[in-house]
């Protein structure tokens, strides 16, 4: 027995089981009869159904399952419906498989980060990605779509910790391995005849990870932690953090800015021009209300204030992601230098956003 046609239209990336639950719930399919179309046994779909039920506890599942039972109601062309109240919120966009992967690629890479946590506040529409540093204080690192919260959470990469008012999500074990056989496609992309056939779901017991393109000048580091997360853990002869907590967020600002400015195609080429050396010229928007043109332009006026050479060691340390090493050679200064130069770089892009105040446009 095929499900119906409501059913079918649901996101192609919704899981097996909860497309069977809904088939179970919205359409009254009988277990039998989802058995015989999966090929199993009525006892393997009564688990997956109920395992799909127990998990309504988590809000964001409830949520996205009574949205699409919702929606699987209104499009059943056989099937009566009655008026239903007004929806809090508008249903959320069906994202396809390929932009969940860019927005795992983002998120779940810093979630993955010593600390971090997903924010999940009941009547907004954005989830915020934390993270707790030793010395208390909480850093907002990334920002996501609560359709996205809501498929991540479908999909079992994101889990309930705590509910409440604000309900706080951690990556579980299978977001991690998520994360890891996305960036060994990326890793093993552009490369050429390889020699042996590419596995991901091998890659994803690895920890690996590589930053540029120049394969003479890619390099190696660890993807669970920052160089200013790094940074921020070494102490001073006086036994202060070498970079404080404010100077991280200034960082981590940047970052998240960056990291949205290359939602659009072919975005991260155009970084290089900031380098010292190249056009720090305008940088097109995508126009008014444009989300990825709007942090272009943010993170171009926050390089062009710190000017070159302090505008090139955040560029490569906080967006880049280079190790304190790398930026130092390719920059060609002496050994130990660079982190002296990245604080003080640091301290400049504070007062940038100090002085925007409440004109900086970031997402809430």
């Amino acid at each position: 027995m095929a499900l119906s046609p409501a059913v079918e239209k649901t996101p192609a990336w919704l899981p097996k089981a909860a497309r069977m639950y809904l088939a179970h719930t919205e359409e009254g399919c009988s277990f039998r009869a989802l058995a015989r179309r999966e090929g199993c046994h009525p006892s393997t779909v009564m688990r997956q159904v109920r395992r799909v039920e127990a998990r309504r506890d988590d809000p964001l599942i409830d949520e996205a399952l009574a949205r699409l039972g919702a929606q699987s109601r209104l499009s059943s062309p056989d099937k009566e419906t009655t008026p239903m109240p007004a929806m809090k919120r508008q249903p959320s966009p069906q994202s396809d498989e390929a932009t969940l992967s860019r927005e795992a690629r983002r998120i779940l890479r810093r979630m993955n980060e010593p600390g971090a946590y997903m924010a999940v506040a009941r009547d907004l529409e954005q989830a915020a990605v934390l993270r707790d540093g030793p010395d208390g204080q909480t850093t907002r690192t990334a920002v996501a779509d609560r359709s996205t919260a809501e498929a991540f959470a479908l999909k079992d990469w994101i889990s309930c910790r705590t509910r409440g008012r604000v309900t706080i999500y951690e990556i579980t074990a299978a977001g991690r391995a998520k994360l890891k056989r996305i960036l060994a496609e990326d890793e093993t992309g552009g490369q050429p005849g390889m020699a042996e056939a590419y596995t991901p779901f091998g890659d994803q017991h690895r920890d690996m990870e590589w930053q540029g393109d120049d394969r003479s000048e890619r390099i190696r580091y660890n993807r669970a932690e920052s160089p200013l997360a790094i940074l921020a853990r070494r102490r001073d002869k006086d036994g202060k953090p070498f970079l404080s907590a404010d100077l991280v967020a200034a960082g981590e600002r940047l970052r998240e800015d960056f990291e949205i400015s290359q939602m659009g195609p072919r975005v991260a080429q155009n970084w290089d021009r900031f380098l010292t050396g190249g056009d720090r010229g305008s940088f097109g928007s995508g126009g008014p209300g444009d989300g990825a043109g709007a942090a272009r332009d943010r993170v171009a006026n926050a390089l062009r204030d710190l000017g070159p050479g302090l505008g090139d060691v955040v560029l490569r340390c906080c967006c880049f992601l280079e190790g304190m090493e790398e930026a130092e050679k390719k920059m060609g200064w002496s050994a130990r230098s660079g982190k002296i130069v990245l604080r003080i770089a640091l301290q400049r892009l504070k007062r940038h956003y100090e002085e925007l105040g409440d004109s900086a446009g970031m997402i809430g």
